[in-house]
């Protein structure tokens, strides 16, 4: 279909590597049991960030795709802002997400992804 490896990257694998993750943290949400899931996403991004990237960097270093830079980065930023504010700025009890907000972040997940097939696909 001519989607790049960064697209995959992007969508197929990271959804595929991050369904464990989520279904630990839904049980684990489920049980009341809120500190299961922070510690399992921060661990998991923290390790994802230095380890998957930097391993492959130590073996072969190569260069950082000009799209990741871009778009990708920012979009990250942005997010984390959205959601640090939202566990810390927001109404409500600090350190704590509500449904709406939680919603909203999925909303942004898949508006998210919807743009990054609809460029892949485009001519």
């Amino acid at each position: 279909m001519g989607a790049s490896d960064l697209l995959i990257g992007l969508t197929v694998v990271a959804i595929g590597t991050s369904l464990p993750e989520l279904a630990a943290s839904v049980a684990s949400a489920l049980k009341q049991e809120h500190d299961i899931p922070l510690g399992n996403v921060i661990g998991s991004n923290i390790f994802n960030i230095l380890g998957v990237l930097g391993l492959p960097g130590l073996v072969h270093p190569g260069r950082v795709p000009d799209a990741a830079v871009v778009r990708d980065v920012p979009v990250m930023l942005v997010l984390s802002g959205a959601l640090l504010l939202m566990a810390y700025g927001g109404r409500g009890q600090p350190g704590r997400i509500n449904r709406v907000e939680g919603a909203v972040l999925l909303g942004a997940f898949v508006v998210y992804q919807y743009c990054l097939v609809q460029q892949a696909l485009a001519p």
